[in-house]
């Protein structure tokens, strides 16, 4: 044998670091090989909880976001007109005092003329209580253009949600149905669970308009028509009802299914749950044959019929609501299979596979539990049905009541945190509608909010409107426009800043948000209404703050950029109180470390933030002689407490460390985190492993470590009450009614049980002229506008093309790489058409964020990222059509304000052979205010010490 030459112990470098990733939002644990304090390697932490050493490309690729030439050096202020990308570089000093002045006059006259935003930053803890504390109710986060319709459907039904607040159990789940699932989100804990479920033989089934990634390997590929999974969803539950494949025991036991709904038409509480004298639910007791509270434990009640109550007016259980809605022939698979794209042979087998695998092949687990009643169980059986769905679902105008129906699925089969079924991550379940409202009506003396300005409305009277019913808030969140908008509608903050058509704001103050470029549902109207100027002269968005780590498309359009670090160079926390790595086994979170220092002068944003809460004297902040409380956020993440014993987090509480979840601030918090890997995780004992809305053990836990503060039953809401009260409101009840312009719409969108609707957007255009529905997709290699900029990641994917079915491209002429043009009711664009299997018929579909405008992040102007790469959102909007009075409605979800991307409809020809082949719109190239630096890094490979190249 001849002797292997190949060292396979040589040492990459000569320290190790363990933190966490961000090149995507799945937080995996990561260790960083250094070589004389240089990058060499990253690599996957085995040890850790979310991706057990798995590494994607992105995470390893992070060493090319670090070192990358787009980074900005120096603060910078705008000394030519806005857009120009004329700066000078500055001194901190001087950023800071302009800042500080700035926001100090806000403060002292008008607290929500100043409007934070936070893009993708996994600080929204600091930033929403920062807001909250400066006394701005205009505060919003990434989550309002992304998948507040996921947040907000689970958090009003199940008290959970998809992705970041639960997971499938991968390991009992026998068949796995994937919604609207891309690679972006999750990518290495789903690639994970994928090989469990292959490797075991469950039967995967991806419904999406196109196949790509996950629903590459999938057992099955369903390719919907998009902005009909709502519609497919109540197909198989009308099929489920009719076939009497509903689990009776657990609707009784864990939702409100038999909560009697008052039936009387014009009363102003129609619509709502008959009460008792002391406000409890009523249901009939079958047994006793008369009301009697809803959660009695012994109760029989029944979920079908109608009942007469104490003062003479009738009253039908939830259940029996439903029946009626989704038994209607409206909801036959026969009916929708043409809309859907689906047949009815097949919608139907979907569902009698789903009742087979829930009724017939339950999951049994040798595990006695107590439930909250004080009932004992032998054994821990559940319904091996387990979902999954994402964006695809969520951006569309009826998402969120599409994510309501997929939870009312979930819930007539008792497939929520059972064994085999979608599960709860820890921290959550949370009680539904236990959450405080939103903040911006009332002030403290000290000026700060009296509660957060993000927060879960449950009446007309927790809105943010004004006498006439209009709103308060600059986006128009919490308002009748968008009632249940958890998150803000962060993609409206620019448009009606721009507006002027209520309050006027004096800052927009941006982090990690590219709102001039990809984060914009339109670049050409964003980039106009930044630059556009009234009759004075002066700008409309009079001062604009702007925080990246790099040269985006934004950063022309500031007047004061605050240069960010990357990921590797500062502390950052992955908390409890934000969007933890907790899973179904526990809760679990994350600190970042600076691995690196630095070699350009920078600051990490939540240390500016720390220093101009200090700066401004905001309270909990500083001290009552005005000296600032934290001197670093890493000293924040320690010593701050959110209410007593809860900080940012969860480990290593209390003076010793020993403390779970609840405990004191321990000094030495940071350094246990580094010594375990930089995050910490709890394991659940098995009797709390599932069922977590009424298993006591659980329930009592949580309560002690903090994670919920009542440690009573969560019922589930297979009839969301909350939305009853918004509907009877637009009917002319209640002290808070919303304007006429839109009492129709409230009435009609605020349903209590999930309803379909065509997609807002499509109701104003020719569909023959425009007959193709247009998405995008990310894809794995890439997360956001962040990735595409990244040497190594560019070799993968530096352009892009419009994907088209065969079929349909050859009905129009077009060829593989033929340039086209595709025009929306917003305008138009050119690009290259490539052709594929694999995508519905009457969709087309391109990779999002690959394209950049020309020159910005260093790249050169002539690169493939800004010749022949394109974005879709030159064709999107983010307002509708105007009404007969003039004014345009926001392009969004009706009840949250979820930004509809994914409702545009397109046309498409081939281009005339003499067109210049370069994508269009194309603006002018713009360039980076200080010289490209390419920093040294170790050559790779390289046995020398201390080579560079």
């Amino acid at each position: 044998m001849p002797k292997d030459l190949i060292e396979y112990s040589t040492p990459i470098g000569d320290q190790v670091a363990y933190t966490t990733c961000y090149m995507c939002a799945c937080r995996c644990g990561i260790k960083v090989h250094l070589r004389d304090g240089q990058l060499r390697y990253i690599e996957g932490n085995r040890d850790h909880p979310v991706n057990r050493g798995v590494l994607c490309g992105k995470g390893s690729a992070g060493i090319m976001n670090v070192l990358s030439p787009a980074r900005l050096r120096k603060p910078l202020k705008r000394v030519g007109p806005r857009g120009s990308g004329d700066f000078v570089e500055i001194e901190w000093d001087e950023a800071m005092a302009i800042a500080t002045d700035r926001l100090r006059n806000i403060r002292q006259t008008d607290p929500n003329k100043l409007a934070l935003f936070t893009g993708r930053d996994q600080s929204q803890a600091l930033t929403g209580y920062f807001a909250q504390m400066f006394g701005t109710m205009n505060f919003a986060a990434h989550g309002g253009f992304c998948t507040v319709n996921m947040a907000a459907a689970g958090l009003y039904s199940v008290g959970g949600s998809f992705w970041e607040f639960g997971e499938p159990d991968w390991e009992h789940a026998k068949l796995f149905l994937m919604i609207g699932v891309a690679e972006d989100h999750d990518s290495n804990p789903i690639k994970l669970g994928l090989g469990q479920l292959k490797g075991r033989g469950a039967k995967v089934m991806a419904i999406n308009p196109v196949r790509t990634g996950y629903a590459a390997i999938a057992d099955e590929f369903i390719g919907i028509t998009p902005g009909t999974d709502g519609l497919l969803i109540m197909a198989l539950i009308h099929c489920l009802l009719a076939s009497g494949n509903i689990d009776a025991e657990f609707l009784v036991r864990q939702t409100n299914a038999h909560y009697l709904v008052i039936d009387a038409a014009g009363d102003a509480d129609h619509g709502l749950f008959a009460r008792d004298g002391e406000g409890l639910p009523l249901a009939w007791d079958r047994g006793r044959n008369a009301l009697a509270p809803a959660e009695e434990p012994e109760i029989d009640p029944a979920l079908l019929g109608s009942f007469t109550l104490s003062d003479g007016r009738t009253a039908r259980p939830a259940f029996s609501l439903v029946v009626d809605r989704y038994l209607a022939s409206e909801y036959s698979p026969e009916a929708v299979s043409e809309r859907c794209g689906v047949d009815a042979q097949t919608i139907r087998r979907i569902a009698a596979e789903i009742a087979e695998v829930a009724f017939n092949q339950p999951v049994v687990i040798d595990q006695p539990w107590t439930d909250s009643s004080g009932r004992k169980h032998a054994k821990m059986i559940g319904r091996p049905v387990a979902i999954h769905a994402m964006r695809g679902i969520s951006a569309h105008s009826n998402g969120f009541h599409t994510c309501r129906a997929i939870h009312l699925l979930q819930m007539l089969i008792g497939a929520i945190d059972t064994p085999g079924s979608w599960r709860y991550k820890s921290p959550y379940p949370k009680p539904v509608g236990a959450g405080l409202p939103p903040g911006g009506g009332l002030r403290k003396e000290n000026g700060a909010l009296a509660a957060p300005p993000l927060g879960l409305p449950q009446c007309p009277e927790d809105l943010l409107v004004d006498e006439a019913g209009e709103a308060l808030r600059l986006d128009r969140a919490f308002s009748w426009d968008a009632p249940l908008a958890i998150h803000g509608l962060m993609h409206m903050a620019i448009g009606e800043a721009h507006l002027q058509d209520r309050q006027e704001i004096d800052t927009l103050f941006l982090y990690m948000s590219n709102v001039a470029w990809n984060s914009a549902m339109n670049p050409g109207d964003a980039m106009h209404m930044l630059t556009d100027r009234n009759d004075d002269g002066g700008y409309r968005i009079p001062f604009v703050i702007y925080v990246d780590a790099f040269f985006s498309e934004t950063v022309p359009y500031a007047d004061l950029v605050l240069p960010d670090t990357t990921y590797l160079e500062r502390y950052d926390c992955i908390s409890l109180l934000d969007r933890p790595i907790g899973s179904a086994h526990g809760p679990a979170d994350a600190i970042r470390i600076p691995v690196l220092k630095p070699d350009r002068d920078v600051r990490p944003f939540q240390d500016v933030i720390i220093d101009l809460a200090g700066r401004l004297d905001l309270p909990n902040f500083s001290d009552s002689s005005g000296k600032p409380i934290y001197s670093s956020y890493a000293d924040y993440i320690v010593r701050h407490e959110r209410k007593p014993g809860v900080g940012p987090l969860a480990g290593f509480r209390g003076r010793e460390g020993e403390d779970i979840g609840r405990g004191e601030p321990n000094p030495d918090q940071l350094k246990r985190y580094i010594e375990n890997g930089s995050f910490w995780r709890h394991y659940l004992p098995a009797e709390q492993l599932y069922f977590k809305y009424s298993n006591k053990a659980y329930l009592e836990g949580a309560k002690a470590m903090g994670l919920i503060d009542n440690d009573a039953k969560i019922t589930l809401q297979l009839y969301c009450e909350p939305l009853q009260r918004f509907r009877l409101a637009a009917q002319g009840h209640g002290d808070v009614q919303p304007p006429e312009r839109v009492r129709e719409r409230v009435g009609r969108f605020m349903d209590p049980l999930p309803i379909w609707y065509t997609p807002v957007e499509e109701t104003f255009v020719d569909r023959k002229r425009y007959p193709f529905h247009a998405v995008t997709q990310r894809p794995m290699a890439m997360y956001h506008s962040w990735g595409s900029q990244n040497a190594w990641l560019r070799q993968i994917l530096s352009e892009n093309r419009l994907y088209i079915a065969r079929d349909t491209a050859a009905g129009l002429g077009i060829e593989d790489e033929d340039w086209i043009r595709v025009e929306s009711r917003n305008g138009s664009l050119k690009c290259r058409a490539r052709l594929m299997d694999g995508v519905n018929p009457n969709t087309v579909w391109t990779w999002n964020a690959i394209g950049k405008r020309s020159g910005a992040w260093t790249l050169d102007k002539d690169a493939p990222e800004s010749n022949t790469a394109f974005l879709l959102n030159h064709i999107i909007s983010e307002y509708l059509p105007a009404d007969q009075s003039g004014r345009r409605a926001s392009n969004s979800d009706p009840v949250t304000g979820q930004a509809a991307w994914f409702d545009l409809t397109v046309r498409i020809e081939r281009c005339e052979p003499d067109e210049v082949e370069q994508t269009q719109p194309h603006p002018a190239s713009v360039s980076a205010p200080f010289k490209s630096f390419h920093p040294p890094i170790l050559r790779f490979g390289s046995k020398k010490k201390g080579t560079t190249s």
